[in-house]
């Protein structure tokens, strides 16, 4: 079973994604919070795999609380996805930079919910197209990247840098093979060994590390 903290402010949203949770075959509800600082000692004191974090709540925001969750090496664990509007686009490369492994818009259809809590639970990052695009938007007004590129990708392959940037442009594996003409599996391999060689847990850190490196920018490569 996978164990799901929901963690949102409103009692209203939290019921009803805590019955979509327990609806399903394979996940259930170990807790709610309705503050960041609940959020982080719930997830201390349950352990889930997944934690479901809005932004906006009081006492601590969902970014801290992420922060705080990922850094801790006893919930290092856990990941966290974030459920946003697009009035808090702001707030996504703040909190894949805490550790988010993912975002979610609320409006996203029960389905892909569900679809999305299993996806970060196996380990790969999950970013809505749409939060992607947006994200792209974000890098563009950022600064000139500060951490220089040689250093940071030292000793990964022109074709993971490759692999890196398509998902910088948020493609899926299959989307990967079809425009690289490679297996899954292979692509697969890649992307595995990406993931330990830049020292990151998912794919939401990926993107990350694509853009503060300057491996992509907004208009493709550089």
């Amino acid at each position: 079973m996978i164990r799901v903290l929901i963690a949102d402010d409103q009692a209203l949203l939290r019921g009803s994604f805590r019955l979509l949770v327990d609806l399903s075959p394979d996940c259930t509800t170990v807790g709610e919070a309705g503050t960041g600082v609940e959020a982080v000692a719930l997830t201390g004191q349950h352990r889930p795999d997944v934690v479901l974090m809005d932004v906006r709540m009081p006492e601590m925001d969902g970014i801290e609380a992420t922060r705080r969750i990922c850094a801790d090496p006893a919930t290092a664990g856990t990941r966290v996805i974030i459920l946003t509007t697009f009035d808090l686009d702001e707030y996504v490369y703040g909190a894949l930079r805490a550790g988010a492994s993912g975002f979610l818009l609320k409006d996203t259809p029960p389905a892909d919910l569900l679809t999305g809590i299993r996806v970060v639970a196996a380990g790969d990052g999950l970013l809505a197209p749409t939060v992607t695009r947006r994200l792209i938007d974000e890098f563009a007004r950022q600064p000139e990247p500060t951490r220089p590129l040689p250093r940071q990708l030292d000793g990964v392959t022109d074709r993971e840098r490759e692999v890196l940037a398509l998902i910088a442009r948020g493609l899926s594996n299959a989307e990967l093979a079809a425009h690289l003409n490679l297996s899954q599996a292979t692509v697969k391999t890649h992307v595995g060994r990406l993931l330990t060689k830049l020292a990151v847990r998912d794919r939401a850190q990926l993107v990350i590390v694509a853009y503060e490196t300057g491996l992509v920018g907004p208009g493709g490569l550089r």
